[in-house]
């Protein structure tokens, strides 16, 4: 359907109609799609779906989406109604990709305020672990696994597995053609953490994400759902020869969490260093189901990899280089340059921390919005460690850091090299150590905002 400016695909009226379509109301946006709820004017009882609209013109996630869905045929996982494109006159073509509606909540909302026991937990999980199961078995991948991309239905309590605009599936033509790969950062795994500064110092190709990143993405689905955080962050250590990142903490759980002992085991399992010893979609969703059931049965389900010795832990890390969190290279001086300059930005541009405007700045999914992500999150807040003093003057990196701002970078903010950068005010080259040289000015790269306290007080 053909209409006219200045209505965008970010902001379609109620009543408008996208082919068959009528627009009801906005769902959820972010950095690349909005959801809209729609009815079919052309069907008598009035089926509600969702539709999920590009907001660029002629954006290939969609077409990949779409060829996702539609060999996936799972009860976790929403059904393909309709696909298309809609035409602004004189704007582009906007595709769009229409869902069954799924009526429930987002999963880490589900869990709070309520007492969610180990068996609950293990219900709701094999659900989504079993939706992972059809994906996978069609060679997909999702790569967004997270509490936000769950809804648990209001009617059954069944998990269905939402946005797959980040997903990939066999024979699937590249979009991007470097780090970091899409997700969001906190639910990587080691591995593509790994990858991503690797790369910082030399190109070593793209990172195709498997299934046991999505397995792996579950883990920490998991434990954030019954401890209310993440697991430990993955540490770098900094070297003569680059970056190398260290063997993550033991994952542990607090007294008074509802985890079962069964439970805090595969947990643990599916969270492994080592992505062979995670097991795959279908026997975490077996093991799963075990302890949902209850005590006497959890244990034969348990995969075989956990019985072989897969809980080995992180040994001690010698010597005195210097260590940063995974998204820090540079040090906290770099970082509070880039937060101080942040706040600023945001009060410059009007936009009042949890409205909605400030919420779609800060969505960290890749690119597309969530159907039940309209909570967004940032990242972890990071300890301070000691400032860098090495180098004067550095160049651009032809690669964005770990965990930094994507394109859009919006107002007052610079793309360069994929990554999202704030000029540094009253500082001209050379930089010094904590900031970039680029094009005669200096900049430091721009992050999300520190991530607010998840855990909930008793």
């Amino acid at each position: 359907m053909e209409t006219s400016p200045p209505m965008g695909p970010e902001a379609l009226p109620e009543g408008l109609e996208v082919g068959p379509w009528r627009v009801e109301s906005l769902c959820g946006r972010g950095s690349y799609g909005a959801v809209y709820r729609v009815v079919n004017r052309e069907a008598p009882e009035g089926e509600a779906c969702a539709l999920k609209m590009a907001l660029q013109p002629w954006d290939p996630r969609f077409e990949r989406e779409v060829e996702l869905l539609r060999r996936v045929r799972h009860e976790g996982v929403p059904g393909l109604r309709d696909w298309g494109e809609w035409k602004v006159k004189g704007g582009g073509v906007f595709p769009y990709v229409v869902m069954e509606w799924v009526e429930g909540v987002p999963l880490y909302e589900w869990a709070e305020g309520r007492q969610v026991s180990p068996e609950e937990a293990a219900e709701v999980l094999a659900g989504v672990s079993r939706a992972l199961e059809a994906v996978h078995a069609e060679g997909g991948v999702h790569r967004d696994v997270k509490g936000g991309n769950v809804l648990v239905r209001r009617e059954d309590g069944r998990a269905v597995l939402m946005d797959f605009g980040s997903g990939n599936y066999r024979g699937a033509r590249p979009l991007t053609h470097q780090p970091p790969p899409p997700g969001t950062y906190e639910y990587q795994s080691p591995e593509s953490v790994r990858f991503q500064w690797q790369s910082l110092r030399q190109r070593e190709g793209r990172f195709e994400a498997g299934p046991e990143e999505d397995v792996y993405a579950l883990g920490v689905t998991a434990y954030r759902l019954v401890t209310g955080r993440y697991p430990p962050e993955v540490e770098v250590e900094k070297t003569e020869e680059g970056y190398r990142v260290l063997p993550r903490e033991p994952v542990a759980f607090e007294p008074g969490a509802p985890v079962s002992p069964e439970l805090a085991k595969l947990i643990r399992q599916i969270l492994s260093e080592e992505p062979s010893v995670r097991g795959s979609a279908a026997e975490v969703a077996q093991a799963l189901e075990g302890i949902a059931r209850g005590p006497q049965q959890e244990d034969e389900q348990v995969p075989e990899a956990s019985r072989a010795g897969m809980f080995q832990e992180s040994g001690t890390r010698e010597g005195s280089a210097s260590r940063v969190r995974r998204w820090m290279p540079w040090g906290a001086a770099l970082v509070g340059v880039a937060l101080v300059i942040s706040v600023k930005w945001l009060r410059e541009d009007g936009a009042v921390p949890g409205s909605e405007q400030a919420q779609a700045r800060e969505t960290r999914d890749a690119g597309t919005v969530g159907l039940a992500d309209t909570v967004l999150q940032s990242p972890a807040q990071s300890p301070a460690s000691e400032p860098t003093t090495e180098g004067i003057g550095l160049d651009m990196p032809k690669h964005p850091f770990p965990g930094q701002r994507q394109p859009p970078c919006g107002k007052a903010l610079v793309a360069v090299n994929g990554g999202c950068w704030v000029q540094a005010a009253n500082v001209t080259p050379p930089c010094g150590a904590n900031a970039f040289e680029w094009r005669k000015a200096c900049y430091v790269p721009m992050f999300p905002p520190p991530r607010p306290q998840t855990s909930h007080p008793k």
